[in-house]
């Protein structure tokens, strides 16, 4: 006899059998997706109808987007998200929102380009720097100074160097301001006038010009009748002011020197240095050979016997065109000693004084004297 089994449950079995057990294993996929939308709905509703609690939004049961949009795009209601960030070292800023909102992902920062540090060359501008700043102070405190000594002053105007200004002071051959003066060292001022050997000099740098005067110049540093002179031809030669060493006529052409070289300007002038000079000379007529060796025994004029140191016909030139070499100064001297022989002398050009020649320099032209030029004047 079979045993029935009890329902101690009352609900009902709503059509299960009687004996059959309810079953509590795991819900329906159904039955749970039910379940927990009903759940949300629910809790959603809770959320808006009840008042004692505030929106998530705000005061307003609805999100309001539209606080400050002037000045925010509708795209983001909270505003643009800022994307910008620095480039990498080396390089320049940049926004890399540009790069996403153009949807160019392969945008790089270009990269400036930086020197290779170099230690040799820093030092070395260390250095450039350091010597050029020794010589702006060296120059300005001696443009400072009011005063120089005076073996350097004697320096600086060409005459010798220092150490034999010094042997010159010791011997009392310098004056200043009219006193002789043999102190070692002492200091002078550029207004101060220094005399040697009875000849003025100044501080300047010593300028030798050699000019292939014209016709028609004379040769003097000015003039009272408003005529050409030579220093109109060499104003721009030197800085300082220059003096023609010796005369020539106005009519006369061909090589004069000019300085700022007081004793050099004596030693070349004075007549005891026998300074030779060479002359071409156009005569208006033909020269005998007997007037030619009359000249060398020297023709006499108002200072004396006027000494010649050669005279010759020019090869390769006519019979009136001579070739004269003399070494006294005196006035107008060539000239003369044709006059005294019945000619005139229709050219006259000088081609070499004190070894110096006119050879490349054009008519009215100049240029400087070379070292071993100026040397050659001192040594003779």
């Amino acid at each position: 006899m079979s045993r029935e089994r009890k329902n101690f449950s009352n609900k009902p079995n709503n059509g299960r059998p009687g004996g059959q057990k309810p079953s509590f294993g795991k819900p329906s996929r159904s039955t749970s997706n039910d379940r927990r939308s009903n759940e949300r709905s629910s809790d959603s509703r809770d959320r808006f109808e009840s008042s004692d609690r505030k929106s998530s939004f705000g005061k307003s049961s609805r999100p309001n987007f539209s606080d400050n949009t002037q000045n925010k795009d509708r795209s983001f209601p909270f505003g643009k998200p800022s994307f910008a960030s620095k480039g990498k070292k080396g390089g320049r800023d940049f926004d890399t929102r540009d790069k996403y909102e153009n949807g160019d992902r392969k945008y790089v920062a270009s990269k400036s380009y930086k020197k290779p540090y170099d230690r040799q060359a820093e030092q070395n501008d260390k250095i450039k720097g350091y010597i050029l700043k020794r010589k702006l102070d060296k120059l300005s405190q001696q443009q400072e100074r009011d005063t120089i000594r005076l073996n350097k002053y004697i320096a600086n105007s060409g005459i010798c160097s220092r150490r034999e200004a010094d042997e010159l002071i010791t011997q009392g051959l310098v004056e200043v301001n009219g006193k002789v003066v043999t102190e070692m060292g002492y200091q002078v001022q550029k207004t101060d006038r220094v005399v040697f050997d009875g000849q003025g000099i100044t501080p300047e740098k010593p300028v030798y010009v050699l000019l292939n005067k014209p016709k028609g110049y004379i040769s003097t540093t000015k003039d009272e009748k408003m005529r050409k002179t030579v220093m109109d031809l060499v104003a721009n030669a030197s800085p300082y002011r220059l003096y023609p060493v010796g005369r020539l006529d106005r009519s006369t052409t061909g090589v004069i020197l000019l300085t700022n070289d007081g004793h050099l300007t004596k030693k070349l002038t004075h007549p005891s240095f026998n300074m030779k000079k060479i002359y071409h000379v156009t005569l208006d007529k033909k020269v005998s050979s007997a007037d030619l060796e009359e000249i060398r025994k020297g023709i006499r004029l108002e200072e004396g016997v006027a000494e010649v140191d050669n005279v010759s016909f020019i090869e390769g030139k006519p019979k009136n065109e001579v070739g004269i070499e003399i070494h006294i100064g005196w006035n107008r001297v060539v000239r003369r000693i044709f006059q005294r022989l019945g000619y005139e002398v229709e050219a006259l050009d000088r081609v070499m004084f004190a070894g110096l020649t006119k050879k490349n320099v054009k008519r009215g032209h100049w240029r400087i004297l070379n070292d071993l030029e100026v040397n050659n004047l001192k040594m003779l």
